[in-house]
């Protein structure tokens, strides 16, 4: 554990790869943006709808192979698209937006949320999320997040961290947020983007999230690789699945 510390620690995202992060979600905004305009076709990204009404989660890799590697950071890009059969749009605003029931739609991941500013379809919310893959990392996360919809069918939000602290000895009377240059990398960035449409006697939903985290140095690969790799694609299907489930109650 001392050798783990004393090589990931005082790790923070290069201005490159910084870069290289906002110019990528700038092109992924974009793209959904025009799929938000499209008067209804072409609203989801296209997936079978026929694998989704039998109950499939249909699970997406979008990082391309050229853009994952940023210096010293790696990009993470995933998308999952679900069907609930009975539900509607406003069924989906009103879980999204109920931020205080977060620990109970998303445990064991979200331990705590709360809202911290909320201005009509513009919120700024915190939440405390745990993520657990070998190593079990705590981290405090703020986020500014928008809800915008073309019409009762249709809608979408974004959510875009703004601040991500790493915590040590959490629930404990040590427990403290670890400093610019102790945090270990294993999230830099994320943002999630939703979007669903109401038809075929129920609710699509479907999300994308994309996120930056530190690389991999040699010879830890057998420690944070499967963290660093993994947890992003298992966040989000858990996010998408326990979703499914809260809209199915």
């Amino acid at each position: 554990m001392l050798l783990l510390a004393a090589a990931l620690s005082a790790e923070q995202p290069t201005p490159a790869a910084v870069a290289g992060f906002n110019d990528y979600v700038g092109r992924l905004e974009a793209r959904l943006a025009e799929q938000h305009r499209s008067n209804g076709e072409g609203f989801l990204a296209p997936v079978d709808g026929a694998r989704l009404r039998s109950g499939e989660v249909v699970i997406e890799h979008l990082t391309p192979a050229t853009g994952a590697e940023l210096p010293g950071a790696l990009m993470h890009d995933w998308r999952g698209t679900a069907f609930v059969p009975g539900a509607t749009g406003a069924d989906f605003e009103r879980v999204m937006r109920n931020f205080e029931s977060y620990p109970r739609f998303y445990s064991p991941q979200v331990l705590r949320a709360r809202v911290l500013i909320e201005q009509g379809d513009h919120y700024q919310a915190t939440m405390r999320v745990r993520q657990q893959h070998i190593l079990t990392v705590v981290m405090d996360t703020t986020y500014d997040i928008t809800f915008g919809r073309l019409d009762v069918q249709h809608g979408f939000s974004a959510s875009r961290s703004t601040k991500i602290s790493e915590i040590d000895s959490p629930g404990t009377t040590k427990e403290r947020a670890l400093s610019a240059d102790e945090d270990h990398g294993f999230l830099w960035r994320l943002n999630t983007y939703w979007s669903y449409e109401e038809r075929d006697g129920g609710l699509y939903i479907q999300i994308e999230s994309v996120s930056l985290t530190r690389s991999i140095p040699t010879g830890l690969g057998w420690m944070i690789g499967p963290f660093v790799e993994s947890v992003p694609r298992e966040s989000l299907e858990f996010t998408l699945r326990a979703t499914r489930d809260a809209l199915k109650k």
